[in-house]
């Protein structure tokens, strides 16, 4: 090969070579870096496409999560309610059977009154207080006091938009005979009136002076009363038991979407994640091949030198 001063080949060639090192170590030390091989769309247009495609449905699966997640709230407040009822109803029970033993004294048929209108207070405070964001199954929405701004609960079980409803359980926990809307109490039979504020005033056993509601006369119908007792826990046992499904399709539906996410997470990471240990490799092969490079440059660069030993 002929030596020039205007032309250096062997500096040339050695430069593209370093030059394309640098190129290939800069996106290797940015892999290395990020822990990304496509960190975006220069990288590889298709495969950061795709990605963030996957990315969209990530986030949409997450929304979908949380919504599963507060409807598993909204549930379980409600279930936990159902169930502190039922035994206040077997109270309510044991106290309307005690006025079959006291039908000939009023002041104790009063006392029992104010007893069981206690109960009743508290099956609609119990009721009302299972209010989760506005939503509550066993109360109507209509009682804008109480804060309860949806008495149906709906969420999003997919990422196509699928949705599933859960239906207010005041016209599930409904018994035969009962036209009563206002309180769960009084939709479950058992109270006569309320007082404007979603709580019981008074039963349909007994009155505040302890006379007779529920019979004819001075004869208090217990064999009604009993049963009207019964249905209304039979009411409420049917509404956990709907409560209970819900728990256990709200739980595998949360399952299955936790599942969605973690393929999709695993999806974008096969796609864009980089393989460390490869990426170490290849770092320490190009660093080496960088050194190389300036080496072999710099031996190009000093050919020129080698010019003046033909004049000395």
């Amino acid at each position: 090969m002929s030596l020039s001063i205007n032309t250096n080949t062997s500096a040339m060639v050695a430069l593209e070579t370093l030059n394309a090192t640098q190129t290939a170590l800069s996106a290797t030390e940015n892999a290395v870096s990020t822990g990304k091989k496509v960190a975006n769309a220069s990288d590889s247009p298709a495969a950061f496409g795709i990605a963030s495609q996957m990315n969209g449905n990530i986030s949409g699966q997450s929304a979908v999560n949380d919504g599963l997640s507060f409807a598993s709230s909204v549930v379980s407040s409600t279930n936990s309610a159902a169930n502190q009822i039922l035994s206040v109803l077997a109270e309510v029970q044991a106290a309307v059977t005690t006025i079959g033993n006291n039908q000939g004294s009023s002041t104790s048929l009063a006392q029992i009154n104010t007893e069981i209108n206690g109960y009743l207070k508290q099956i609609d405070t119990i009721a009302q207080n299972a209010t989760t964001n506005g939503v509550n199954l066993l109360v109507s929405s209509s009682t804008k006091s109480l804060g309860i701004t949806a008495a149906s609960l709906t969420y999003v079980t997919g990422l196509q938009g699928s949705t599933a409803k859960i239906d207010n359980l005041f016209t599930a926990a409904s018994v035969s005979g009962s036209t009563k809307t206002n309180t769960l109490s009084e939709m479950l039979g058992l109270a006569a009136s309320d007082d404007g504020k979603g709580l019981a005033s008074s039963n349909s056993f007994l009155t505040s002076t302890g006379g007779i509601s529920m019979g004819s006369g001075s004869s208090f119908n217990l064999t009604k009363a009993i049963t009207a007792v019964q249905d209304a826990i039979t009411a409420m046992t049917n509404v956990t038991s709907t409560l209970g499904q819900n728990t256990k399709n709200i739980a595998n539906m949360t399952t299955f979407g936790q599942t969605v996410s973690d393929n999709l997470t695993a999806g974008v990471g096969s796609l864009t994640d980089a393989d460390m240990s490869a990426e170490s490799a290849k770092l320490t092969s190009l660093q080496t091949k960088q050194s190389l490079a300036i080496k072999s440059l710099s031996i190009a660069n000093g050919q020129s030198q080698n010019i003046l030993s033909l004049f000395q």
